[in-house]
């Protein structure tokens, strides 16, 4: 037990020596929701072939948060190029409900981007998480 426990705080203490993989805190705050009901559906994904659902990132960054919160916080993230994508899961069934192709509910990217038909590009929203105090604003539209 005593090894073990002097292992952890070993590989703690690397953690922080420099030269380190450098970590990022990313802040979200969320505007323009239509309700405060249901549930954000946030992804975080440096891949750009994953963009925007991260379906087939292993190395994205997803969260859920109540929508009346308006807020949510990525921590621990490796220092780098982000892209961010976010549904207001309005009815909180864990999908983007849609009407002939089109969002029932409320979509919104990193660094708000112009967009009508289909999402933007990964190009559009990508930003840099380096360190603490990197923060996003994200405005959601709706389409229906």
């Amino acid at each position: 037990m005593k090894l073990h426990k002097t292992m952890t705080l070993g590989l703690l203490g690397l953690l922080a020596l420099p030269g380190a993989a450098p970590v990022s805190t990313v802040e979200i705050t969320v505007d323009h929701l239509r309700s405060a009901k249901g549930l954000l559906q946030l992804c975080l994904t440096a891949n750009e072939k994953s963009f925007p659902d991260c379906e087939k990132d292993k190395n994205a960054h997803r969260l859920t948060v109540r929508a009346k919160d308006g807020m949510a916080r990525f921590e621990n993230l490796p220092a780098g190029q982000y892209a961010l994508a976010i549904v207001h899961d309005e009815n909180g069934n864990n999908k983007l409900d849609t009407f002939a192709g089109i969002p029932k509910e409320g979509i919104g990217f990193s660094r708000n981007p112009s967009f009508s038909f289909g999402p933007p590009r990964f190009s559009q929203v990508v930003f840099v998480a380096q360190g603490e105090g990197t923060s996003q604003r994200v405005k959601i539209k709706y389409y229906l």
